[in-house]
């Protein structure tokens, strides 16, 4: 182990107080789970990008349980400063970042364990996780970058599976797994569709994203944008989905997907009502849709999509929005809580 190591860390921890207009967060000072058992490894964090799902967590959204008052945030990347004395695949001074669901190995688990909400998250200054809960970064990657990878880029990468080259994608939305889809769609030459309530956030998106021409659809200015993209699609509708909205806009998603096509169910942004899922088994049926549900991914995902990302060397500054200080978490979680980003909100250590 390294000769000197920090005895304590700096964190956000939830303030769990959920009126509007509160701190959401509190900086504190605390010790770290220290000496570092056989297995684990103690980690300097140099970036931390944010998730819709902080924000949401934050204001008491989360549809599941979470730790009381647990540090928020699961996507980090750092290095290792020192490693427990059994510890077999990583070294000081690898590039590293923890697994999303710590539990999600192989994909074969059956328990689950998620990142800032069964369990601490990593926004903070260092971290301690067992080997078997990290995986390596490229090593072509920037810290803002590398940062990304955890959550939005394995839950994108996950998304796409089964994709081929010429297929169409319906994207919903801007955001971070949203902006990860499609700059991994474009990379495996796919047709994008990206949806979004604002003709200001599409702009942006096709400013980013030249050439081929985006197709691009507001789903705020016509209720019924499933027909809008039907006619994108020359009326077969699209192959696979990167479905954000939840219940408010499933169903639509499934009219528009062809038949035998794929929803990849990734979030559920929109207000959901049980309600709007009256047509749910006769559409499944009808269209034949494989609806697959997107936990992030496991760590094997999450390698292959790194290996992935070493040997195309895929420069990732374009589905960044905005960086920030550690220091402005409170900042940056509002931010993205109002909904305002287009990519990625990064803080930076």
């Amino acid at each position: 182990m390294a000769n000197e190591q920090p005895t304590h860390r700096r964190a956000f921890r939830r303030t769990d107080n959920f009126t509007a207009g509160s701190p959401k967060v509190k900086l504190v000072h605390e010790a770290l789970p220290l000496p570092l058992s056989p297995t684990s490894v103690l980690i300097k964090a140099h970036a931390v990008s944010l998730n819709y799902r902080d924000a949401n967590i934050a204001n008491g959204g989360n549809p599941w349980p979470v730790l009381p008052n647990g540090i928020l945030c699961n996507d980090s990347a750092g290095e290792v400063i020192a490693t427990g004395e059994k510890v077999t695949t990583f070294a000081v001074g690898d590039r590293v970042a923890p697994i999303t669901d710590t539990l999600y190995v192989s994909g074969r688990e059956l328990g689950r364990s998620w990142l800032a909400a069964d369990e601490d998250g990593v926004l903070a200054d260092y971290l301690v996780f067992d080997e078997q809960k990290i995986c390596k970064l490229p090593a072509y990657l920037d810290w803002t970058s590398a940062a990304t990878l955890p959550c939005a880029g394995v839950t994108a990468w996950s998304a796409l599976k089964g994709m081929r080259i010429g297929q169409t994608v319906l994207i919903q939305g801007t955001g971070g797994v949203s902006s990860f889809a499609l700059k991994l769609s474009r990379a495996a030459g796919l047709r994008v569709i990206v949806t979004s309530s604002s003709d200001e956030k599409l702009q942006q998106i096709k400013d980013r994203f030249p050439g081929p021409s985006l197709l691009t659809v507001n789903y705020a200015k016509n209720k019924d944008w499933h027909e809008e993209v039907l006619k994108l699609t020359a009326g077969a509708g699209v192959d696979i989905v990167v479905e954000n909205g939840g219940s408010s806009s499933l169903i639509k998603s499934m009219k528009c997907t062809r038949r035998g096509g794929v929803i990849s169910q990734v979030g559920y942004l929109g207000k959901q009502n049980i309600d709007d899922l009256s047509e749910l088994v006769p559409l499944i049926i009808d269209r034949r849709v494989v609806l697959r549900g997107i936990n992030c991914g496991s760590k094997y995902d999450m390698e292959d999509f790194c290996a992935a990302l070493s040997a195309t060397q895929m420069q990732l500054d374009d589905i960044v929005d905005s960086i920030h200080p550690f220091e402005q978490a409170e900042e940056a979680i509002q931010y993205l809580w109002e909904g305002k980003q287009v990519g990625k909100v990064v803080l930076r250590l």
